[in-house]
């Protein structure tokens, strides 16, 4: 219990990342953390797309770069990238994808992973390119794009954690 503990007080975001992929044991692990968060009501909204293909790790980059209105790489050059959508008819999806976000960095973490959520994949996935691929993925329109999660060893070591902010907590 003390490690989970202090892994959840440790974690930090990844953003320099070596090229070599991960093991399949570590994505599996990683996965099976996702499939586990919690969910309304157990729907289970959420879903998971794997994509660790080099070609269309860069199309999902660029994809998420133009959302931003930039030519970078927000994938920060790491290998395994994670899109978790939900069923937005569930009520709950936002929450559980978020979840579900939160099972994967923390797995990755305790496996010695880095791992970082970008943001935008609402908007990719509700574009037309982002829709083609929904349907290649088996999935319809119903699913949001909640967060992509890449994955990759770490390149440089875990960033040091900022200073908390006061009144984080709030007692009565």
């Amino acid at each position: 219990m003390k490690e989970t503990i202090q892994d959840l007080k440790t974690r930090r975001s990844m953003r320099t990342y070596k090229p070599e992929q991960i093991t399949k044991n570590e994505l599996v692990q990683v996965l099976e953390a996702g499939m586990n968060a919690p969910s309304g009501m157990n729907r289970q909204a959420a879903v998971m797309v794997v994509i660790q293909e080099p070609e269309m790790v860069k199309k999902l980059s660029a994809m998420n770069a133009a959302v931003a209105g930039e030519d970078s790489d927000p994938f920060y050059g790491a290998p395994t990238v994670i899109v978790v959508l939900a069923d937005r008819t569930i009520p709950t999806y936002q929450y559980d994808g978020s979840l579900v976000m939160g099972n994967l960095l923390n797995a990755a973490y305790a496996l010695g992973l880095g791992a970082c959520w970008i943001h935008r994949a609402k908007e990719m996935f509700s574009s037309e390119e982002g829709k083609k691929l929904l349907k290649k993925w088996g999935l319809d329109e119903r699913y949001e794009g909640i967060g992509n999660c890449i994955i990759g060893y770490g390149e440089g070591g875990y960033p040091e954690a900022g200073a908390r902010k006061e009144n984080y907590v709030v007692w009565d």
